[in-house]
């Protein structure tokens, strides 16, 4: 088992950035693979040094074939050994949207305030 933590910070402007911890004290950068439909990235890694020995900042760049419709999903690997899961994140976009439970709540929503809208006028018509 891992004493690798990754720790999200941000998703912007394409690229992942997270906080690797407890990545040793040797000096040397923690060894991690980013896999995308079952195969590592293999450029847009970046793992620079952190604010302490044990810190690690990873930015994950968001390859351009990788957005599209539908779910893409990246999970955050420890190259060497068994390859543990450390962290996984999700981009969803285009038609996959449609059947999201999220989508479908805003849909709701909407038609919720559509619905209070009309019996208020009906309410104010009538009395």
């Amino acid at each position: 088992m891992s004493d690798l933590t990754v720790t999200k910070i941000r998703f912007h402007h394409g690229t992942w950035e997270g906080v690797i911890q407890n990545a040793g004290e040797n000096g040397l950068p923690p060894d991690i693979q980013v896999l995308y439909q079952d195969q590592p990235l293999a450029e847009g890694i970046s793992i620079t040094e952190g604010s302490t020995s044990s810190e690690w900042a990873l930015h994950i760049t968001i390859p351009t074939q990788a957005i599209c419709d539908g779910v893409q999903t990246f999970v955050i690997t420890e190259g060497r050994g068994d390859g543990q899961k450390l962290a996984s994140f999700s981009l969803i976009a285009g038609e996959a949207t449609v059947d999201d439970m999220r989508a479908e709540i805003e849909l709701l929503r909407a038609e919720l305030d559509m619905l209070k809208r009309a019996f208020r006028r009906h309410c104010l018509q009538t009395s």
